[in-house]
């Protein structure tokens, strides 16, 4: 059986990502990783920043689950800050623990967003599908909410997660 991971990454857990993902988990027995519990500094060039939440964190992720779900507001038409230090740390996985990133491959990506919007423009996802393909990854699709309408999340059905 796939196991799978959201990934949260947002300013505030218990916002309304987190709502829409503590639901989602709940309704589809998805564990939850939040990236606020983790020490993650930015991507550096001189690898100094080895001794962070990053390494350990990502090959428990690797090890444990076959399918991550990137779950993150929109913010100013992009992903978190949060979120996006977490995928520039990727380049680590590239560069020095080539092993360890070799285990992406394979690995299926999704996407859930959130803004005060209905629709949200294709090019919000262009970050995350072209890392998918880069890394070998499947990307799967996104799913994405009104924040003004949380509460339908219990109407829809997530089958396709």
């Amino acid at each position: 059986m796939e196991k799978k991971v959201i990934i949260l990454g947002s300013s505030r857990s218990g916002g309304n990502t987190g709502s829409i993902v503590a639901n989602i988990s709940k309704k589809h027995q998805i564990d939850v990783i939040d990236l606020n519990n983790y020490k993650i500094s930015y991507y550096d060039y001189e690898s100094k920043n080895l001794d962070d939440d990053f390494l350990p964190l990502i090959k428990l992720i690797l090890e444990k689950y076959d399918t991550l779900i990137f779950a993150t507001p929109v913010y100013w038409y992009n992903m978190s800050g949060i979120m996006k230090v977490f995928f520039d740390r990727f380049s680590d996985l590239i560069r020095i623990e080539k092993e360890t990133g070799r285990k992406l491959k394979g690995k299926n990506m999704f996407v859930i967003s959130n803004s005060h919007s209905d629709e949200i423009d294709d090019s919000f996802y262009i970050p995350f599908k072209k890392s998918a393909d880069y890394l070998g990854m499947e990307f799967q699709g996104n799913l994405h909410f009104n924040a003004n309408n949380i509460h339908e999340i219990n109407t829809i059905e997530l089958t396709h997660i």
